[in-house]
């Protein structure tokens, strides 16, 4: 049976919100101030002009706040090898040309770097994207119960264009014991820095895939749900897919902004 290992090691923390307040710079707390009591005494408001605050509170907000969110880092666990391999297809071993069987997923990125109260789209940064395939093994390691060392399929790089985005063809990824179904990414907008976690899907959808061939080989009994994963918790919500089906596959985004 497969450990942990350093998989479930935390590495990042979510923003408080005094910390979110404090990149989002002015921009924050001048929200901040539309939505604090008045200093001076005033009769209690009424109901219209509750909401008439109401709205003009949102209508701030919606003007304010960058439209790039920050989300949690998360550990880069044992899996991770630097394969050098810039592509957009990462189904197959470039050896043999073989892809690896499953439902497709076409995944994109799309990268933001957030300063003050204003983002921009980030080009030029490396994404890359690694996770196991339909029956839970990943390529290029050793592990106690499969060897893939060699091989390279769901793996590879894209660097993000004017836009910020990166987009991948792969599959749905499978399970294994002790995990929920995530697939892991690194942004490297620098050759000095890096921001690593990982992705999840919901556990109903997980359900729905793990019917079909070829992941029924397994089925879905010893399947860790989300609310179980530790790594989840450390802030999976923030980092799960809003997947959408597509013909015979899926397809998700995923908008992430990178603090300066």
């Amino acid at each position: 049976m497969r450990t942990l290992d350093s998989d479930d090691a935390q590495i990042g923390r979510i923003l408080s919100r005094r910390e979110v307040l404090a990149l989002l710079g002015g921009s924050g707390a001048a929200l901040l101030a539309a939505c604090a009591p008045s200093a001076l005494a005033s009769p209690t408001p009424t109901a219209a002009q509750q909401t008439a605050a109401s709205s003009a509170a949102a209508s701030a907000a919606a003007t304010t706040l960058p439209s790039c969110v920050v989300r949690p880092a998360l550990t880069e666990g044992p899996y991770f090898v630097d394969e050098k391999l810039s592509r957009s297809d990462i189904r197959s071993d470039p050896t043999t040309g073989n892809a690896r069987p499953g439902i497709p997923l076409t995944l994109g990125f799309l990268v933001s770097r957030l300063s003050g109260s204003s983002c921009a789209a980030l080009s030029g940064a490396i994404v890359d994207v690694w996770h196991c395939d339909a029956l839970g093994v990943y390529s290029d390691v050793s592990d106690p119960s499969f060897n893939t060392k060699g091989q390279r399929f769901l793996r590879g790089y894209q660097t993000t264009d004017a836009s910020g985005r990166a987009q991948f063809t792969t599959i749905y990824p499978g399970w294994y014991q002790g995990r929920a179904v995530h697939i892991h990414f690194k942004i490297r907008p620098t050759t000095a820095s890096e921001f690593t976690s990982q992705l999840f899907f919901d556990d109903a959808l997980n359900t729905e895939v793990y019917s079909q061939a070829p992941y029924s080989q397994r089925g879905t009994q010893g399947i860790l749900r989300n609310a179980g994963d530790g790594i989840y918790q450390q802030g999976g919500g923030k980092l799960l897919l809003n997947v959408t089906k597509t013909g015979s596959g899926y397809a998700a985004t995923f908008d992430i902004g990178l603090a300066s």
